[in-house]
């Protein structure tokens, strides 16, 4: 068990405290609410193996600012830089309460306990939004569970070596995608090998395994209960998170994730 810090910051905003949001629906064909001038309230999930999560987290800070998204961020970072671990923060059964979403970019691979795990996606499958991005579809991949699974939306258990992985949009009038360039190759990252893609899954772009070349999911949107849900199993490297399309996608994504 470790010990958590959380950082609050406010980015581009006039308000540091924001009121409980309201429920948001997972139709894809609303776009915008009468909330949309409000600042949007973050929770960024953070910590665990393998990456920077530091300057990770600066980077998508950053990001939002550079893109006039305005944000309220809470930052729960402190999980340590193991592959086990369970975050003190969600023993609150209200740990969710007021966050417009909930990011998540943490690495815990053999963490299994179902009654832990159940705390997170419980919350999430009543309706809080969420964007899932990298490792998080190897946290608890040691879980005999599949609730974490389905709530990512795909199930992974290994990745490829890095390469510069071009990306092929398949859905390029999804608001997330819209933007996005093409032809794409990216910066060196991960390919991460998708075993599954669940029933409310809606593949937005994939990529080729220099391997085997097959093709995998790697932008993606899913409707976990209530919410949306939406995720990329890019970002590994600190070159993903110093490329500007990669990390506009992924504010898009999250302002699409809220309902915004």
């Amino acid at each position: 068990m470790h010990r958590y810090r959380v950082l609050s910051l406010v980015l581009f905003a006039s308000v540091a405290v924001l009121a409980a949001s309201s429920p948001v629906l997972a139709d894809e064909s609303i776009e915008g609410s009468a909330s949309d001038s409000a600042p949007l309230n973050v929770l960024l999930i953070t910590s665990g193996c393998c990456h920077d999560y530091d300057f990770q987290s600066k980077s998508l800070q950053l990001a939002a600012e550079k893109a006039g998204v305005k944000v309220v961020w809470t930052v729960v970072s402190e999980g340590g830089k193991g592959t086990d671990a369970e975050i003190d923060y969600y023993d609150n059964p209200n740990w969710a309460d007021g966050f417009d979403v909930v990011v998540h970019n943490e690495c815990f691979a053999s963490t299994t306990s179902p009654e832990y795990i159940r705390k997170i996606t419980s919350a999430h499958h009543a309706g809080v939004p969420a964007v899932v991005i990298h490792c998080a579809m190897h946290t608890y991949r040691d879980a005999k569970i599949d609730d974490w699974r389905e709530f990512l939306g795909v199930t992974s258990r290994r990745h490829e070596h890095q390469a510069h992985y071009g990306v092929e949009v398949v859905a390029p009038d999804h608001p997330v995608m819209r933007e996005f360039p093409e032809p794409y190759s990216m910066p060196m990252d991960e390919l991460y090998i998708i075993e599954k893609t669940w029933p409310n899954t809606k593949v937005l772009a994939k990529s080729q395994s220099q391997v085997t070349e097959q093709w995998h999911p790697v932008v993606w949107t899913n409707r976990y209960g209530d919410a949306r849900v939406f995720g990329t199993t890019y970002g590994h490297s600190r070159e993903t998170f110093q490329d500007e399309n990669y990390l506009a996608m992924l504010i898009r994504g999250m302002v699409w994730a809220s309902g915004r």
